[in-house]
């Protein structure tokens, strides 16, 4: 696959991406079942993103899981991805971040583009251009989508915020680290994909899914 052939050949800076898919869905109510088990184009939604990290430029793509593993692996279970157990996913999102980053950095890559499985907006093209703006800046950049010109997610962290990543407590994302790693941040505009995810039913229908358990 020309793909295979890219990662194999180029002397560009490599990216892991890590999908986060360990948060509680609190927002979902009592009976509002898992968002990312919601179906969107015909499938559940973490296997959609699943899908979508993996046809990318990406060296690899690990997919950290802790609320409600086991449903999520199973729909998981015959792709080539790694599926790592965050056990502190209750502690919020920082423990999900370090856990995935972890083991991305580990397999010798320049930077780790993280994802957020519940944003059914992005695509592979928006990852592509992402990496490509990394590579542009020879990894030595922060990459951040943008829907005209607002933050959002994804985005690629240079293997050099290794360390400040594994600091991260509590619920705070790769937004903390944008702000104060003093290293260049390179926006790509990928329109609004970049701000919308789907927390509650609502939004799950907005965006054009079926909440789980509905049908």
């Amino acid at each position: 696959m020309p793909r295979e052939t890219l990662k194999e050949t180029s002397l560009q800076p490599k990216v892991a991406i890590v999908l986060l898919a360990a948060g509680m869905a609190t927002r979902m109510g009592s009976n509002g079942g898992h968002k990312l088990l919601a179906a969107f184009d015909g499938m559940p939604l973490v296997r959609r993103s699943a899908l979508i990290a993996m046809g990318s430029d990406a060296a690899s793509v690990t997919v950290v899981v802790g609320h409600r593993q086991d449903d999520i692996r199973k729909v998981l279970v015959d792709l080539p991805v790694t599926i790592i157990a965050n056990p502190a996913y209750k502690s919020g999102m920082a423990s999900s971040l370090t856990t995935g980053f972890a083991a991305a950095a580990a397999d010798d890559t320049e930077g780790v583009l993280v994802m957020l499985a519940d944003m059914p907006g992005v695509t592979t093209d928006d990852l592509n251009r992402m990496i490509t703006a990394f590579r542009d800046a020879n990894g030595a950049s922060i990459v951040r989508a943008v829907s005209q010109g607002k933050r959002g997610n994804p985005v690629i962290l240079p293997r050099s915020l290794n360390e400040a990543v594994l600091r991260l407590e509590g619920d705070v994302g790769a937004r903390y680290l944008i702000e104060t790693s003093g290293l260049a941040v390179t926006d790509v505009e990928i329109g609004d994909a970049a701000q919308i995810d789907v927390d509650t039913p609502e939004a799950i229908i907005a965006a054009g899914g079926t909440p789980a358990g509905t049908v």
